[in-house]
């Protein structure tokens, strides 16, 4: 029996953090084991913010790729590839904005909010490719016929918005795209340095691509609890940002070691921060080790993009055939 399909993406707008890791890339791994998988990097929805300065998504897309193989996507059971690669997205992208009522885009929660959280960047957010992204990301996702895509519960209403797109469509010319259903998964969060959302906007973030250097300078430098001015302060772990990083790769048995020692002020905050750093390294050694590997073989990751791509196009083509025939698109009879 054919497995079910799984199509997901990240935006070329900045370099994939912990919280991207986490948040997202670690499920998706463990999702080959059981799907089909097409997962992408979006960089034509990069432009949506970025251009006016769209070099950077190229230095983006490569990085992010790494990150992608680096991190456990594999290439045998997975099709990795870059959107723009893909030129059906394109042509369905275009169908299907011609039949999304502008209402419906500017219902979207995330419109509004992001529109003014960019707008004081100084970027012009006042563009159709701003409003009408939820419809490329639309044919993102229906160009595959994907059955399921991975999203968490903020995430749910623009996955809402395709499903409604994909039955307007399919009221108008019949049957023809597959309405895909929410795989929800449960993130892990994980907070930035500072006890705020990690997000690149803040500055608050440990990069994948971060060298040895740089992530035993953020650790070290990260918010701990604020009422521990002292180390013969008891500390209180809920309210650690370092004690987050511990949950997530401390040894067995050493977690509640931590905890007990902060709350005893018998381990202050310098060591705790120090015991982070080695105990991240051990738990990343081997996603970092192979992106320093596939960093220094560009050959290689052109050769699983192209092939990558070609899976993809070959999907999409076939679903590009049954929507202009569908719409009876084309001058040939």
């Amino acid at each position: 029996m054919a497995k079910q399909r799984v199509l997901s993406g990240m935006q070329a707008s900045g370099l994939l953090h912990l919280g991207n890791y986490h948040g997202a890339l670690e499920n998706w791994v463990r999702l080959q084991d059981d799907y089909e998988c097409f997962f992408f990097v979006a960089d034509w929805h990069a432009l949506t913010t970025l251009f006016q300065d769209p070099g950077k998504i190229r230095e983006h897309t490569r990085e992010i790729v790494l990150d992608f193989l680096a991190c456990g996507l594999d290439p045998e059971r997975s099709a990795i590839f870059v959107q723009s690669e893909v030129l059906q997205h394109a042509e369905l992208f275009t169908l299907l904005s011609m039949l999304t009522p502008v209402p419906w885009l500017e219902r979207v929660p995330t419109y509004k909010d992001k529109q003014r959280d960019l707008a004081t960047s100084g970027k012009d957010l006042s563009s159709f490719g701003f409003l009408g992204y939820p419809v490329l990301q639309a044919a993102d996702i229906s160009i595959y016929d994907a059955n399921f895509v991975p999203v968490g519960e903020d995430q749910l209403p623009h996955l809402e918005l395709t499903r409604e797109i994909v039955r307007r469509f399919n009221f108008l010319y019949g049957d023809c795209l597959v309405e895909p259903k929410a795989l929800l998964t449960r993130h892990k969060v994980l907070p930035g340095l500072d006890g705020r959302k990690m997000s690149k906007s803040y500055g608050n973030a440990v990069y994948l691509s971060d060298d040895d250097a740089a992530v035993r300078q953020k650790l070290m430098n990260a918010v701990t609890d604020p009422q521990r001015q002292r180390r013969k302060d008891p500390g209180r772990p809920e309210v650690c940002n370092v004690f987050a990083y511990h949950r997530l790769y401390a040894p067995a048995g050493r977690l509640s070691q931590i905890d007990d020692g902060c709350r005893r002020a018998e381990l202050g905050c310098v060591d705790c921060k120090k015991e982070l750093v080695e105990t991240f390294f051990r738990a990343f050694g081997d996603i970092r080790a192979r992106r320093r590997a596939l960093a220094g073989d560009p050959g290689r990751v052109r050769q699983i993009l192209d092939a990558g791509a070609a899976r993809a196009r070959e999907v999409a083509e076939r679903t590009m055939i049954r929507v202009r025939e569908a719409m009876k698109m084309g001058w040939r009879p």
